[in-house]
């Protein structure tokens, strides 16, 4: 049994009502059931994770080549690399801090040509394996970063470049026949995991692997939460009291009360890097139809200092999901001799400072009337924080659902794409060149800054 709990208390203030979600359970049940059928785990991979046991035997062969090298270079963006860096900064801190002499993660997840130069230069190629994430191989920044690696492979290494290079890609598209051609090591992508919900693949779990991190603890937390799904025969009852149900029952009756905006207000410093990861995940599965909320990832209690001004005296469109734990570090004991204006200090440590600015922010945000879910974790342990992963993946599905929207496609992002690739050149897109003809043509109103 999870100590992780979902407070409700001030959940539906004035303003917000309850939407009849239960009246489609039945559907539900029985979308949930036919999508989850099928090899690979249906669509939903994510939630039955068949792909889990062939992974953990890859990862165990692995882990020790992985060992060999000082540093790992990412290539990756979007989900590709927020949520390895999630996991990163939860559970191995220490590459962030004084002192610390390896191993190393590097992401390399933006058009960042300083940055990427700088891995070239002062990474070693002799300690250094790269790993390049897409599952198509087609997205066009992480190949391009992988043509440019492969040639500072093999400057340094010779014909030992390949040993220093793993895939982690879908069954076809460039890096596969890439991978097919050199004889890379790679990991798969199961077929119908889109990058949002990839975490729990080879994409988020090799970079852990290297890192030491208890991946395997992670994956158990995120079972525990999504098999009560899918190892039983599931009914209305059975769904209507799972946690991300309510959830995104709850997301969706702020949305049709006409809040349009979500706040994941982060009070685990622990996990602050997992709004990043959050904040895809919602906005690419929710945003379309001209439906959805926007996501406003906030650490707590940084942004007590930037944003909660806007939080609590700007427009009433925001809900919010506070996110706490219950095992703060407790910190150094502050000294008897600290000036007497700040006397209530005296007797307490660092780590009183953070619960008491929690509960302050939370109980501000109610008495303005902000919706509020408080996801409170037992312990910032790998299995919790895979139970708070899966719990956020369920949701979004659930609440896509809901909104009568497909949670898994990205349509609108595809067509930045075509028209960056229309403008470096690609063949075909001719309507997408003309529109940049169009674009680039048009009188442009400038002013001087």
């Amino acid at each position: 049994m999870s100590d992780n709990l979902l407070d409700w208390t001030s959940a539906y203030p004035k303003g917000v009502f309850p939407s009849a979600g239960q009246a489609r359970l039945g559907a539900f049940v029985e979308k949930l059931a036919t999508d989850l059928s099928g090899p690979e785990g249906g669509r939903l991979p994510f939630i039955n994770m068949p792909h889990w046991p062939s992974l953990k035997r890859d990862l165990e062969i692995l882990t020790p080549r992985l060992k060999g090298f000082k540093h790992m270079l990412l290539l990756g963006i979007g989900g590709s690399a927020l949520g390895p860096r999630a996991l990163q900064k939860a559970f191995f801190p220490q590459q962030d801090q004084p002192g610390h002499d390896g191993p190393w993660l590097w992401i390399a997840d933006n058009v960042d040509v300083p940055t990427l130069m700088a891995y070239f230069s002062k990474l070693s190629p002799e300690e250094t394996v790269v790993v390049a994430v897409s599952k198509s191989g087609g997205t066009i920044e992480t190949t391009s970063q992988y043509f440019l690696s492969c040639q500072w492979l093999k400057d340094s290494l010779g014909q030992r470049w390949k040993d220093h290079l793993i895939m982690v890609t879908g069954g076809e598209g460039f890096f596969h026949k890439e991978s097919q051609k050199h004889g890379f090591t790679t990991l798969p992508v199961p077929t119908y995991m889109g990058g949002r919900y990839s975490v729990l693949s080879a994409v988020g779990l090799v970079p852990a692997a290297f890192l030491g991190i208890d991946y395997a603890a992670i994956v158990e937390g995120t079972l525990a939460v999504t098999k009560p799904l899918f190892e039983t025969i599931l009914s209305p009852k059975i769904l209507s009291a799972h946690p991300a149900w309510q959830l995104a029952t709850w997301n969706w009756s702020l949305m049709d009360s006409g809040f349009t905006q979500l706040i994941f207000f982060c009070y685990v410093p622990q996990l602050a890097t997992m709004g990043a990861w959050f904040g895809q995940l919602w906005a690419e599965s929710l945003g379309k139809q001209g439906k959805g909320s926007m996501p406003l990832p906030a650490v707590g209690v940084t942004d007590q200092h930037s944003l909660q001004q806007m939080f609590l005296d700007g427009p009433r469109d925001k809900g919010c999901l506070f996110i706490t734990s219950g095992d703060e570090h407790p910190g150094l004991a502050f000294p008897d001799d600290i000036p007497a204006e700040f006397g209530y200090l005296r007797g307490k440590t660092m780590g009183d400072l953070l619960p008491a600015e929690a509960l302050g922010s939370r109980m501000a945000m109610t008495q303005r009337g902000i919706p509020l879910v408080e996801a409170r974790l037992g312990s910032c342990t790998p299995h919790e924080c895979g139970r708070l992963m899966g719990l956020l993946e369920l949701t979004t599905l659930f609440t896509g659902w809901l909104m009568s929207i497909d949670p898994l496609d990205q349509p609108a992002v595809e067509l930045g794409k075509r028209l960056a690739k229309a403008r470096l050149g690609a063949d075909g897109l001719a309507k997408e060149k003309a529109e940049l003809a169009e674009f680039l043509n048009a009188e442009h109103k400038t002013t001087p800054f």
